[in-house]
């Protein structure tokens, strides 16, 4: 269980991020937590450099259509970096089990398939409370965390380009 408050980041100051393009998809099921998820992943980028323009949003009704939509998102290559927004929360059948699996295969799938990373921002809570203190409760909000993280992943796919180029790889 997390312990640690979610919202605490150091700025990431990255010199070019109002060039950056990030696509976020976020699930409207759950929606009184994905939707400060995303807030809160917006708010982020915004104050790191990334134009408003450059950050596209797109909803999908529940956390296993972000598999779909990410992946539609990633093969268009406008992106720098997609971020997908879940919440999935344990009920009484097995259904929570094969939601988190699917979905957590599925991203890892856009970043092993595709040339974009996209970032796992679906919260698999066991309660609606757990959810609550993840998406700007007390342990502060995993938007946060999803943007810094492609923030981070844009920066280090365009060193390791950069480092590429220097030393004849690549083309």
């Amino acid at each position: 269980m997390a312990t640690v408050n979610l919202s605490d980041y150091k700025p990431l100051h990255i010199n070019d991020a109002e060039d950056f393009s990030i696509g976020i998809v976020f699930s409207e099921w759950n929606d009184f937590v994905t939707y400060n998820l995303r807030d809160a992943a917006l708010e982020i980028l915004e104050k790191e450099g990334v134009k408003s323009e450059n950050i596209k949003l797109f909803s999908v009704p529940g956390a296993f259509e972000l598999n779909y939509a990410s992946m539609q998102l990633c093969k268009e290559r406008k992106f720098d970096a997609v971020i997908a927004i879940g919440c999935v929360i344990r009920g009484e059948t097995p259904h929570f089990d094969f939601v988190c699996d699917a979905v957590a295969q599925g991203i890892k799938d856009c970043n092993i398939l595709t040339d974009t990373p996209t970032i796992f921002c679906v919260l698999t809570d066991d309660t609606k409370e757990q959810s609550i203190a993840r998406s700007g409760g007390d342990l502060g909000n995993k938007g946060v965390e999803a943007a810094a993280t492609a923030l981070s992943m844009i920066n280090f796919k365009r060193n390791l380009s950069d480092k590429k180029a220097n030393i004849g790889f690549g083309k």
